[in-house]
């Protein structure tokens, strides 16, 4: 397999003109291509998942289709959302597949008329929270964890509810101090989304608010920097992290804990734009995701928790889907989000929060 790292060392020429022209840019780019081929078809994906956890399945894809080359950027939901939006106005070349963990953000999208309608037999077999008008399919299952540094947090200590991680921070707020971290919302859209649907389903939200101010916690960015950051002690717990990211990569001094009063989980949402090149090609990456060796695939980098299925994730489980519909749209309200933004921004104005 030959892979080319655009982003790693020396920007390409396509990336810095995009990065001006809109003052947004990928955070990296590969090319994937099958060995000893000649492609003649350029299919271009842009994607919040990491590159190195999506690399096995993109090239597994390109080794069956020898004829294309496939162009991997991976974003940040927000400026991923951006630029899905100009490229459906016309204001630049669009994706031909875009997939996001800022769901809320895709279910807009779809909403602005700006994808292309799809069905199969694959598609037609997903759960009803994993897909919306046969235009945005989940094509993961990804649960929101807290995690924690295990030298540092004693057992008897460790938050296994919402509960207990609030009363943990009032009754030990000097030993956690500076010593909590969540994703900075204004920066991530998946933070924004998993912490306005607990603000939706959980009692306990205020009182989390109050014990994060209390205890000085951090807002920041992104996985991999959270995860890392609580693996080398710099914060002892993290709150909502993506926890298909946990198990990527070997962190020693990591535990993990599904909350028992309900654990989130999340579906990457893929869509086709209305204004994609290769549109056919980017149904058959669709139905290539969500085929046995798709799924296995995914399964393997984490991308789908078998454990709990997906009929039992209903109001009487302790499992809380976040669904691929149109209720998500009360998270893209304006004026909304301002305000919960700000409240957000009150919360950890003593912190560290970028």
């Amino acid at each position: 397999m030959i892979r080319a790292t655009l982003a790693n060392s020396l920007m390409s020429l396509a990336a810095i003109i995009a990065f001006t022209a809109s003052g947004r840019a990928q955070e990296a780019t590969e090319i994937f291509v099958a060995p000893d081929s000649t492609p003649d078809t350029v299919f271009v994906i842009r994607s919040t998942t990491d590159i190195s956890i999506f690399s096995d399945l993109l090239e597994a894809f390109v080794r069956v289709r020898p004829t294309v080359e496939l162009r991997y950027e991976q974003w940040g939901s927000n400026d991923l959302y951006a630029d899905s939006r100009e490229a459906c106005d016309g204001q630049r070349a669009s994706a031909d597949v875009v997939i996001s963990s800022g769901v809320h953000q895709m279910v807009d999208l779809v909403n602005r008329a700006c994808a292309s309608a799809y069905t199969s037999e694959l598609t037609a077999q997903l759960p009803r929270q994993r897909m919306w008008r046969d235009e945005l399919w989940g094509i993961t299952r990804e649960a929101a964890v807290i995690i924690y540094n295990k030298n540092l947090v004693a057992n008897e200590e460790v938050p296994r509810t919402r509960f207990t991680l609030l009363d943990l921070m009032r009754r030990s707020p000097d030993d956690y101090r500076g010593q909590i971290a969540t994703y900075d919302i204004e920066a991530s859209g998946l933070g924004f989304l998993f912490a306005f649907m607990d603000s939706q389903q959980a009692t306990t939200f205020g009182g989390l608010l109050e014990g994060f101010a209390r205890v000085d916690a951090v807002a920041t960015c992104c996985s991999a920097e959270i995860i890392s950051s609580v693996d080398e002690g710099r914060y002892k717990i993290a709150y909502n992290v993506l926890g298909s990211y946990v198990n990527t990569a070997p962190h020693d001094n990591l535990g993990v804990i599904y909350p028992e009063d309900y654990t989130m989980f999340l579906s990457r949402a893929l869509m086709i734009p209305k204004a994609a090149r290769e549109k056919e090609l980017a149904a058959a990456f669709l139905d290539f995701l969500l085929s046995p060796e798709g799924r296995t695939l995914l399964t393997q980098v984490d991308l789908i928790q078998e454990s709990n299925s997906d009929e039992n994730a209903g109001s009487d489980s302790t499992e809380r889907y976040i669904p691929i519909d149109p209720t998500l749209l009360v998270a893209m309200d304006a004026l909304r989000r301002d305000r919960f933004n700000a409240k957000w921004r009150d919360t950890f104005s003593k912190g560290q929060m970028p």
